[in-house]
C-alpha cells in the first residue's frame, strides 16, 4: 500500500478552506437577496414584487438570483419560513413554561397580544400574508404552521387538563390557532382602535375553549 505524502494528507484541509469562503459568498448574496425582496415588498407589496426589480436592488444578474430562488413563491416562503421560525421560538418558551391553568391564560393571552404588536410593527409581514394567500403551495405552509403551533398550545392544555379528551384538545388547539391566524390579518386591515378590539374579543372567545377543553367520554 502506498504511504499517504505529507502533501496528499493536508490537502483535504486546504479544500475545505478553499471551500469555506465561496459559501460564506453564497450565504452572503442570499442574506442581499431576502434583504432587497424584504425591502420591495415594505415598498410595494408582495403583488408588485418582481424578480428583476429583486436583481437590480441587491446588485446581481437576475440570472444569479435564479440559482438561489427559482420564482417570486420561493422568495416569499423563505421570509415567511423566517417568520415563522422566530414565532415558533415564542411560542414553545411561552407553553413550555405553563404548569397550571393561570399560567396558560396569561401564556395564551399574552401571546396573542405580543403577535398583533409584533404585526403592526412589521407591515411587511402582512404583505407576505396578502402573497401566501395566492398560493396554494403557500398556503399549505401556513395550515402547516397552525398544526405545530396548535400542537404546542394543545400540550400545555393537556399538561394542566389531563384528564381531557387528547384527540379533541388537539383539533380545538389548531383550530383555535388558525383562527387566531385569520383574526390577525382582519385586525391589521382595520384602524388601531378596531384591531385592537377584534384581538381582544377573538382572546375572549378563545380563551372559554382553552380553558374549558373537552372533557373524555365516559
Amino acid at each position: 500500500m502506498r504511504k499517504k505524502t505529507p502533501e496528499a494528507l493536508e490537502q483535504p484541509a486546504a479544500e475545505a478552506v478553499r471551500r469555506n469562503p465561496s459559501q460564506q459568498r453564497s450565504r452572503e448574496r442570499q442574506e442581499r437577496i431576502l434583504t432587497a425582496a424584504t425591502q420591495l415588498i415594505a415598498d410595494k407589496g408582495s403583488d408588485q414584487l418582481k424578480m428583476s426589480e429583486i436583481a437590480e436592488r441587491a446588485e446581481i444578474s437576475i440570472g444569479s438570483l435564479y440559482q438561489y430562488f427559482p420564482d417570486k413563491s420561493s422568495v416569499i416562503r423563505t421570509l415567511a419560513e423566517r417568520y415563522n421560525a422566530e414565532s415558533r421560538r415564542c411560542i414553545a418558551q411561552a407553553m413550555e413554561a405553563v404548569e397550571d391553568a393561570q399560567g396558560l391564560q396569561a401564556a395564551y393571552s399574552q401571546l396573542l397580544d405580543l403577535y398583533y404588536e409584533i404585526v403592526m410593527a412589521t407591515p411587511v409581514m402582512r404583505d407576505i400574508w396578502s402573497g401566501m394567500q395566492a398560493d396554494k403551495q403557500l398556503l399549505q405552509l401556513e395550515l402547516e404552521e397552525s398544526r405545530v403551533a396548535g400542537e404546542m398550545l394543545a400540550q400545555a392544555m393537556l399538561r394542566v387538563f389531563a384528564q381531557r379528551d387528547e384527540l379533541k384538545v388537539r383539533q380545538s388547539a389548531f383550530l383555535i390557532w388558525h383562527l387566531g391566524e385569520a383574526t390577525m390579518r382582519l385586525a391589521v386591515t382595520c384602524t388601531p382602535v378596531e384591531g385592537r378590539a377584534l384581538v381582544e374579543t377573538f382572546k375572549r372567545m378563545s380563551l372559554r375553549e382553552v380553558m374549558e377543553p373537552a372533557c373524555r367520554d365516559i
